[in-house]
């Protein structure tokens, strides 16, 4: 019965890792987008980009709390 319960703890928690990880690599490529596109005629769309690189990083602050919290 114990081993049953460490799984259900486990499990979740790698789980969270692994989101908080493809979190990660998806702010950085649409950094990575947004820097490309800043300063020329899709400049809105860099501005946009950096807004949502920010909600993704509170977003991914949020996963490592919570996986902190297991």
């Amino acid at each position: 019965m114990v081993r049953a319960r460490q799984t259900r703890v486990t499990r979740p928690a790698a789980e969270l890792s692994s989101l908080t990880t493809a979190l990660a690599e998806l702010s950085r490529r649409i950094t990575a987008l947004a820097e490309r596109c800043a300063g020329t005629e899709a400049d809105a769309l860099s501005q946009g980009l950096f807004e949502v690189e920010r909600t993704l990083g509170e977003a991914q602050r949020r996963l490592d709390r919570l996986n902190r919290s297991l």
